[in-house]
């Protein structure tokens, strides 16, 4: 992927940076000149991304699903240009199998933490700030066991505009994945191929995804001042076949 350098001398927020999207992002908003803050959950993760960047970004440990620890990493981040917010914390099955501590935590990392995060911290990003969060497509298809999943990324689709609205003229976005091969997919073993040939023959994109469409369509969302309350579907078009 190449790299644009539009990002130079601007701070951005990268919640999630352990994971395989979270810290590819990291690694092309370093690369384009991006003062970086990791954020996340396990620091280890976080200093693992941190040692594949540019320059020597901040590490803070954060949990979205706790204000008080949203409040803290106000505190600890001051002010930045740009959040990203990759989070995600699934509650799939079946509904009579759900556990109402596990559907809690899938809408405090996709519905309410985001929530928390605008209000704590809009009122610390610079001119032209943005915040993208992640949505998917299973809230265009759902599937089932996956009612929670579905149902918490389309409550934050519809949260990115309400947002917009709320604390203009900060900007808030969304981008929506596909099955992308990021890794999750590897738990399949032999069969993973399968499932992902399966996937590229009924997208009318005839491929999957990969973390480099979805870093392109974050840097687009933070790159264009006149895109907000905006959800980039990155999808191969599934969400139409």
């Amino acid at each position: 992927m190449t790299a644009s350098t539009e990002l130079s001398g601007q701070r951005l927020v990268v919640i999630g940076a352990g994971s395989s999207t979270g810290r590819r992002l990291a690694q092309a908003a370093s690369a384009a000149g991006a003062d970086l803050v990791l954020a996340g959950p396990d620091t280890r993760k976080l200093e693992q991304t941190g040692q594949q960047l540019t320059g020597q970004p901040e590490i803070i440990r954060f949990d979205i699903t706790d204000e008080a620890s949203i409040a803290d990493l106000a505190a600890g981040v001051g002010r930045f240009d740009h959040l990203v917010s990759t989070a995600a914390v699934p509650a799939n099955g079946p509904l009579a199998d759900l556990d109402p501590a596990d559907v809690q935590r899938a809408f405090a990392a996709k519905v309410t933490g985001p929530l928390f995060l605008a209000k704590h911290l809009a009122g610390q990003a610079g001119e032209d700030g943005s915040f993208t969060f992640f949505s998917g497509v299973a809230a265009w298809r759902p599937a089932s066991g996956g009612t929670v999943m579905a149902t918490t990324n389309g409550a934050l689709a519809f949260l990115v505009q309400a947002l917009a609205v709320e604390i203009a003229p900060v900007r808030v976005n969304a981008v929506s994945p596909g099955i992308v091969d990021s890794g999750a997919w590897d738990r399949l073993g032999d069969g993973k191929q399968v499932f992902l040939d399966g996937v590229a023959q009924r997208n009318p994109a005839r491929r999957v995804g990969t973390t480099d469409d979805l870093v392109r369509a974050v840097l687009f969302a933070i790159g264009n001042p006149y895109v907000t309350g905006t959800v980039l579907h990155v999808d191969g078009g599934a969400r139409l076949a």
